[in-house]
């Protein structure tokens, strides 16, 4: 078991998991630890021996292991940082830390099915490990300033909000795995957990069908639809949409999430300090209103910034810094395995609801991939 630091501790012994060729070291997961003082890096683990010595020498250390799971027995982190993107060991490397009661910082996805998301629960709640997943807009302050106008009613009555993917080569299935689990986990940030999907999913040009399905990349798993159309049900009334088409992704990008109201729009870029923007004009069309778009600072609209340090730069720094919090106070992490599930049942959500021809309820009764029972 990791020898869990203490709020009267001043140093978290964090463990490294990387695996070059296979998701590699992810969006920096390895290197975020040395903008927080309150860690330090004692060991990391990758299966690939050159890839293992090249981040030795770039994190400066000697202790380095082939094995992840004997890194977890002998150096004995407090924290593993699970670097890879691919997501197909993700479950088995969260619970082998779990297990050992060793906290984790993740990056996204969660895990690929239920299934797997509900073992690391179960697993978690008995050695009472935290888990956290690395979507930055999560922690950033910006979050609470755009709840406060909705509950303003800057925007008037809320109605619906809207989310795309990057809808490059990966539009469909997975860009809804890769840059949908972002938007999906911003929605719920701000809006809470759906209560049901209706979706569809589309490949050139057909519905989904079982000769459509293929070996999704990054460790996916089963995986289909260059089109996808997604209408979740919110509580109060309000839908949230997501949709990604395959080579349709515009310049700039219209990835991010749009959050429409009776008397306005305001739009959120991911990231830590995301680019964020108000419009207000009830048509929700500038070209008609002449209304133009403004700015949104975590001090208002049109306010300056007032977080300019190097934390709110960084894309994990907040994230860990909440891990930390959640370690020391017992309370779940912001963005951990509950939030990290529920996306995973928004995915899910999609190709069950596809599978079936009808709206789905959350939670899903079906744990496993839906695209296994097409």
């Amino acid at each position: 078991m990791g020898t869990t630091a203490t709020a009267f501790e001043t140093t978290y012994r964090v463990g490294i998991i990387g695996r070059t060729g296979k998701g590699g070291y992810g969006h920096a997961l390895d290197t975020a630890w040395s903008a927080v003082p309150q860690t330090r890096v004692v060991a990391v683990a990758d299966d690939n021996k050159s890839g293992l010595g090249a981040a030795a020498r770039k994190l400066k250390l000697k202790s380095t292991y082939l094995d992840y799971r004997k890194m977890l027995d002998e150096a004995k982190p407090d924290i593993v940082a699970i670097c890879p993107r691919w997501v197909d060991q993700h479950a088995e490397m969260v619970l082998a830390a779990a297990e050992r009661g060793i906290h984790v910082y993740m990056e996204k996805p969660f895990c690929r099915t239920l299934e797997e998301a509900d073992q690391i629960v179960a697993t978690c709640q008995k050695t009472h490990a935290k888990v956290q997943i690395a979507h930055p807009t999560r922690f950033s302050p910006l979050l609470n300033t755009i709840k406060q106008l909705i509950a303003d009613k800057a925007i008037g009555t809320l109605l619906e909000f809207r989310g795309r993917g990057k809808e490059d080569r990966r539009g469909g299935g997975e860009d809804l795995w890769v840059l949908g689990s972002h938007i999906l986990d911003m929605i719920r940030a701000l809006a809470g957990a759906p209560v049901s999907c209706s979706a569809r999913i589309g490949w050139k040009g057909h519905a989904v069908t079982r000769e459509d399905v293929f070996e999704g990349p990054e460790g996916i798993g089963p995986l289909a639809g260059d089109d996808v159309q997604a209408v979740y049900q919110m509580n109060d009334g309000v839908t949230a949409h997501f949709a990604s088409v395959r080579n349709q992704g515009g310049n700039p990008r219209r990835y991010a999430l749009q959050i429409f109201g009776s008397l306005g729009v305001i739009e959120v870029i991911e990231g830590t300090l995301p680019m964020v923007y108000y419009l207000g004009d009830p048509s929700w069309s500038p070209g008609r209103s002449g209304a133009k778009w403004q700015p949104v600072s975590s001090a208002g609209i049109g306010q300056p910034e007032p977080f300019q340090g190097p934390e709110y730069k960084a894309r994990h720094t907040l994230g860990i810094r909440d891990l930390l919090a959640a370690i020391q106070t017992g309370l779940e992490p912001s963005c951990g395995m509950y939030e990290g599930r529920g996306v995973i049942e928004m995915i899910a959500g999609c190709f069950e609801s596809h599978r079936l021809g009808r709206p789905v309820p959350f939670p899903l009764k079906n744990r496993r991939n839906p695209l296994t029972l097409l």
